[in-house]
């Protein structure tokens, strides 16, 4: 792929047909040769003219995909001068190793909330089949966005006991994450399976989350236990423009497979 160094002609990788927001695409491109090390630390970007004439986009374009990396902290925009690439990585590294229980209350202090759907009513078959329930479930729909840009960062998507609707009010939502209400109403969780998937994104998420339909995200299904039975399920919705998902095991379980398992839904019903 041509680099961000080259400058004659058009680099291509960047395409309205591609179903992502162009500064999107740009900014992946220069995170990309950021994290491979091709544009060093200290060391200039393109000018911003540079990047609209190698790339076919607008200066608009460049500016909101200059705005995301310096506001992930990848570069440094000084007045009158330039784009300059940070040292970065290590936060990333540390993050990794935070306990699950830490990385959510990291998320809480970063973040605020958005209610948009809470209620009662019956729950998808394969959600009432995997939690053991005919009946009707407490629905919550949350959108989380980044405290200080309010850029929409996840999509949840709860379904609990329909008891709890007293406990998880939209102000209670608002004001405190699900984990500290549900653990403050008495619940205590045994386990919590997770899965990870990817979609892409139809209307009303693309809508949720600012992004185009048919743009890939990442879903995190949590399946979680309470008395050796399944409680409640979380589904979490990711841009992967936006988030990445971590996982962190010690050589022992990494010997053990433990927590960990990666299943190939390939090949069914093949002769």
């Amino acid at each position: 792929m041509t680099t961000v160094h080259e400058t004659s002609g058009k680099a291509g990788p960047v395409s309205t047909a591609a179903g992502v927001p162009l500064h999107r695409q740009l900014f992946l491109v220069l995170h990309d040769e950021i994290d491979r090390g091709v544009i060093a630390p200290g060391e200039a970007l393109p000018t911003e003219q540079t990047l609209c004439d190698q790339f076919g986009v607008s200066r608009i374009t460049v500016r909101r995909a200059l705005a995301d990396l310096a506001e992930q902290g990848y570069i440094e925009r000084r007045q009158g001068v330039g784009s300059f690439v940070r040292q970065h990585g290590p936060a990333d590294v540390s993050s990794a190793g935070r306990s699950y229980m830490e990385g959510l209350r990291q998320t809480q202090f970063e973040t605020e909330v958005d209610v948009v759907e809470l209620g009662t009513r019956r729950p998808p078959r394969t959600l009432a089949e995997a939690l053991e329930t005919p009946g009707e479930l407490l629905h919550i729909v949350r959108v989380r966005r980044q405290r200080r840009t309010g850029e929409p960062l996840m999509v949840s998507d709860a379904w609990l006991p329909a008891d709890l609707a007293g406990t998880l009010t939209e102000p209670a939502l608002r004001r405190a994450p699900l984990y500290e209400l549900l653990s403050d109403a008495g619940i205590v969780v045994d386990r919590v399976r997770h899965e990870i998937t990817a979609e892409i994104a139809g209307p009303r998420n693309a809508q949720l989350l600012d992004t185009a339909i048919g743009a890939a995200l990442l879903r995190v299904n949590r399946l979680v236990f309470v008395a050796d039975a399944p409680h409640h399920h979380l589904s979490v919705l990711l841009s992967p423009n936006r988030s990445r998902v971590l996982l962190s095991q010690t050589a022992d379980e990494m010997e053990m497979a433990d927590g960990l398992t990666i299943a190939h839904d390939v090949g069914r019903g093949s002769g």
